[in-house]
């Protein structure tokens, strides 16, 4: 490792890639990458943390759903203009189409499409369509191969090296103080820590005063049924996203990565396991699984809602010693699932590791309510998913920094130092974290002098 470097990356998600790819198209070559999981070929599925850790970070190495809209997977028009994101967006798909992403999109709009979304407002749903390019878990791997062997003779890229600290002297960046008790120096420096980082970065932005206020904390359960029962909104949406106002407590529910034809897994996160799901783009099972999230947002004087949401999951962890399974009839019936009652149950469960029994000691009344009651609302127009064979795991619960005080290029009040993706709570998924990597880069280079003027606005890669 050398001394010092022009530009200090923390973390090797899309956000991280994205910055990396945008410098290295105009020639940046001093570029540092500091990764605290392992190298794309070491990842494997399945195994704690390097899941969520390593190259490519969690969603583009499981299962790499590209959402080719702007009104979700983010914040970022609270950042730039519509049209600036509109092309960077797609700039950014054609970025993920040289890498060898497949081509064909799903979900684009047809008249299937706008009658799910009348039918949607009749249930008291709101129907979001979109269109998403769907990578699959098993071509994850080889395109972030791909964009690892682009940046192989460019950029120094360390893996298991965690970063310790930020580096600032006199309000401006300085560089970054690894576990390791080394220091890099760096005039700038990107940090993309993805969700797994998030409670470090919070605690790394409090302690340098960035300003910040507490973001929403996802909670909720993955749904698996037969993907009979689900084949209606996986033939028009791919993934169909609906967002629903719970009766009960006017909590805001949503439908989040739903997955025709996949597998429930578990994720791990300092030995914490919650559970996620993820599609294969051939290999398919009988059923589909899809979350259900509840937001919640506290107000003073709660500050921690990540610490709530991890509470929660080892909460669900000491009753089941790691994810719990239970069958919708059990749990509207008030009783815990068996081993028995699971294999009796129509929809056989693609995570045969889960605990059967009783989610109603977990999560918390408003939620339960709120998940339940949605679960009734889609059944009006996806008839059989309130079905007693419906399967439920938990926890599944999604973990996002504070919303922090950050210019429109995503800069800190620290001149350099720049906080992109799901770690930075800006994004929600891959196209809008790859995104905010560009801009950010797209600033640094416009302090090297190195801006390149495009239509629609400035971009690089």
């Amino acid at each position: 490792m050398k001394k010092g470097y022009q530009v200090a990356i923390v973390g090797s998600g899309p956000s991280a890639l994205f910055a990396a790819l945008t410098l290295m198209k105009v020639g940046v070559r001093d570029i540092a990458i500091f990764e605290k999981g392992k190298d794309i070929q070491e990842r494997k599925r399945g195994r704690g943390m390097e899941l969520l850790c390593g190259w490519g970070g969690a969603g583009a190495f499981s299962d790499g759903k590209l959402t080719l809209s702007t009104k979700v997977g983010g914040f970022l028009n609270d950042f730039i203009p519509q049209t600036e994101l509109t092309n960077l967006l797609k700039k950014a798909d054609e970025t993920y189409l040289s890498f060898g992403a497949p081509k064909k999109i799903h979900g684009q709009s047809s008249d299937k499409t706008e009658a799910l979304y009348q039918e949607a407002k009749l249930a008291g749903l709101e129907f979001i369509p979109m269109e998403i390019r769907h990578l699959g878990t098993e071509n994850c791997a080889p395109l972030l191969e791909e964009i690892r062997g682009a940046m192989r003779d460019n950029v120094d890229i360390f893996f298991e090296t965690p970063v310790k600290e930020i580096l600032v002297d006199g309000g401006k960046i300085t560089g970054v103080l690894l576990q390791n008790g080394s220091r890099a120096e760096a005039q700038y420096v990107i940090c993309g820590p993805g969700r797994v980082g998030a409670e470090w970065i919070k605690k790394e932005v409090e302690r340098l005063g960035i300003p910040s206020v507490p973001s929403p904390v996802d909670i909720g359960l993955r749904v698996e049924a037969p993907a009979s029962i689900l084949l209606k909104l996986t033939d028009i949406a791919y993934e169909a996203k609906f967002i629903y106002y719970s009766k009960t407590f006017d909590d805001r529910v949503r439908t989040f990565c739903m997955n025709p034809y996949g597998e429930v897994v578990t994720e791990t996160i300092d030995e914490i396991v919650t559970v996620n799901g993820h599609s294969y783009a051939k290999r398919k099972t009988e059923n589909t699984n899809f979350a259900i999230l509840v937001s919640s947002t506290f107000t003073e004087p709660f500050k921690d809602p990540i610490g709530y949401g991890r509470y929660i999951a080892r909460l669900a962890n000491l009753l089941g010693n790691g994810v719990i399974i239970q069958r919708l009839g059990d749990l509207l019936d008030g009783r815990r699932s068996t081993p028995e009652r699971i294999n009796r149950c129509i929809t056989q469960p693609t995570l045969p590791s889960a605990t059967p029994g009783d989610l109603s000691f977990v999560l918390p009344y408003r939620h339960l309510k709120s998940i339940i009651e949605m679960l009734e609302v889609l059944d009006r127009i996806t008839p059989g998913i309130y079905s007693r064979h419906t399967l439920l795991y938990g926890v599944e619960v999604k973990f996002y920094t504070n919303r922090l005080k950050l210019s429109p290029t995503l800069e800190t009040d620290i001149q350099n130092f720049f906080l992109i993706g799901d770690g930075a709570g800006i994004t929600r998924g891959l196209i809008q974290a790859s995104i905010s990597g560009m801009i950010a880069a797209n600033e640094i280079l416009r302090r090297m002098g190195k801006q390149i003027k495009g239509k629609g606005g400035n971009y690089y890669v």
